[in-house]
């Protein structure tokens, strides 16, 4: 059977106060972020979005998978030690885990290297009616969702899936190089039946694919200097 895999989307925001320190503490700050990322990079899936001028309540995003919870909980102790984290919070944190779907063949039971410009990201939890459905009354419905996915070739899904990991019931996150069809895709799902059954799908947020390093430069305007 294939592997599933757990998947952590953790979102930053740090303290304004933060870039008035000297340049000099701020790389250091973001030399040990690097370090902790790169290290759990090497045989894990880790990607780093920017929400700079996308988000007034988060500047970045780290999306860590790993096959089991162990991993993902000793990288962000690591991850906690960096000077940078001791000037931040985390108001958004979503855990899931990958699984096939019950409506699609398309699923994955891995979140994809970055091959898009940006990554939409939204937890989702559905009404209770919704699961006292009969199931192929349920399979019915999430047809015309999927079809109607299938018009927007340039946008890619990703769903995992926190029944009793976090509060939410799903994460989903679409990525695409196009900001425009993921819009016109969303207002499209608003007309389907299966829209009906939603209770909940904020808050959404809108990822600029990046490199750690150039997240970290986004954060204060500043490219990370050549160690002395």
């Amino acid at each position: 059977m294939p592997t599933r895999h757990f998947v952590k989307y953790t979102f930053l925001h740090v303290d304004p106060a933060w870039r008035r320190l000297p340049d000099a503490e701020r790389d250091e700050h973001k030399r040990e972020f690097i370090a902790a990322c790169e290290n759990f990079g090497q045989d894990h899936l880790l990607r780093a979005f920017s929400l700079v001028g996308t988000r007034g309540d988060a500047d970045m995003m780290v999306l860590s998978q790993a096959e089991n919870l162990e991993r993902i909980h000793e990288f962000h102790v690591v991850l906690q030690q960096s000077g940078l984290m001791k000037w931040s919070t985390i108001p958004y944190s979503f855990l899931a885990m990958t699984k096939p779907s019950a409506y699609s063949d398309e699923s994955r039971l891995e979140v994809r290297p970055a091959h898009g410009k940006y990554l939409f990201v939204y937890p989702f939890v559905k009404t209770r009616a919704w699961y006292n459905l009969p199931a192929d009354e349920r399979w019915r419905i999430m047809q015309e969702h999927i079809r109607l996915g299938r018009e927007f070739p340039s946008v890619d899904l990703n769903t995992s899936y926190s029944f009793g990991l976090d509060d939410q019931e799903f994460v989903v996150a679409f990525e695409t190089d196009s900001p425009a069809d993921f819009l016109d895709l969303v207002q499209r799902l608003r007309e389907t039946e299966s829209s009906m059954y939603t209770l909940r799908d904020t808050p959404t947020f809108t990822c600029v694919t990046s490199s750690v390093e150039r997240a970290l430069g986004a954060l204060d305007g500043s490219a990370l200097r050549a160690s002395a």
